[in-house]
């Protein structure tokens, strides 16, 4: 049998930092974005009901698939076993990139002039 792979994706979006789980994550073919797929939620079955992943599940009720741009990105890893879903306060240093990696009206590169 196939293993099955789970990630865990940590980015950061308004303020708030979320850590999601998917099955799928890869590059996207669009420019300056990651592709995230199937994305795993706890058992709606559960006795005890966590508000946070509630809330998230909410926010991504209907989608098939979520682009995230790659400045927002804390950190993805490959996970033995899927955990909660949270949304929290981003807290400490968490800085983006100092620049865009593409700009059109620039050419794209090292040329300032």
């Amino acid at each position: 049998m196939a293993a099955r792979h789970i990630y865990r994706v940590i980015f950061h979006n308004q303020g708030k930092v979320y850590e999601i789980y998917a099955r799928k994550v890869a590059d996207s073919g669009i420019l300056g974005f990651v592709q995230i797929e199937e994305l795993i939620f706890g058992e709606r079955t559960q006795v005890v009901v966590d508000p946070a992943e509630e809330r998230l599940k909410g926010e991504f009720d209907g989608v098939k698939r979520t682009f995230i741009p790659m400045h927002a990105i804390i950190r993805i890893d490959e996970v033995e076993k899927q955990g909660v879903a949270k949304i929290t306060d981003a807290e400490g240093n968490i800085a983006q990139f100092p620049m865009p990696m593409y700009r059109p009206d620039r050419g794209g590169g090292g040329d300032r002039s």
